[in-house]
């Protein structure tokens, strides 16, 4: 009975923890990143036309690893600024779990 009761509040536990992490990243991504990504990671900002954005939802920028993106974020790409010294390892690592969730919308 216990180890089941263990089980429960660590799975609780860790939804808690994914739970503040997507939260973070959301608010991050919609600081940093949104005025060309747009909110929804669809990229349809004045900002984002005229960069031709990718649209982060899309199967090709789901489809890339973590540390693909990573990279992007940190080194820039195409026009993307990059955000090394920006942003933290663990702020990068929040974006990259909110793009994941954009992509399941």
């Amino acid at each position: 009975m216990k180890r089941i009761l263990v089980v429960a509040l660590l799975m609780i536990s860790s939804a808690s923890i994914a739970s503040a992490q997507s939260a973070a990243g959301k608010n991050i991504f919609v600081s940093k990143c949104s005025i060309c990504h747009g909110p929804d990671g669809s990229g349809k900002t004045s900002m984002g036309k005229t960069m031709n954005v990718a649209d982060l939802r899309s199967p090709a920028i789901q489809k890339l690893s973590d540390a693909d993106l990573k990279t992007a974020i940190s080194t820039g790409k195409n026009k993307m600024p990059p955000f090394k010294g920006k942003l933290t390892e663990a702020q990068m690592t929040d974006i990259i779990g909110y793009i994941r969730d954009l992509g399941k919308k």
